[in-house]
């Protein structure tokens, strides 16, 4: 995979403010608040930043 190269601004325009800042700035989100924390859909989670795979859903 190629690394992906932008400015803080041109993330800041990608992400909205939260991803930003667990993304880019090493924070974190309040336990269980998460958009897919309850959910049982199948799939395969991926990095919002590059898009890389990170897990399955029957790993969660």
């Amino acid at each position: 995979m190629d690394k992906i190269i932008r400015t803080d601004e041109e993330w800041r325009r990608l992400l909205t403010e939260e991803q930003f800042r667990v993304c880019r700035q090493a924070g974190t989100e309040r336990p269980f608040t998460g958009r897919y924390c309850h959910s049982h859909e199948p799939g395969l989670y991926r990095c919002i930043c590059c898009g890389a795979p990170l897990f399955h859903s029957c790993q969660k």
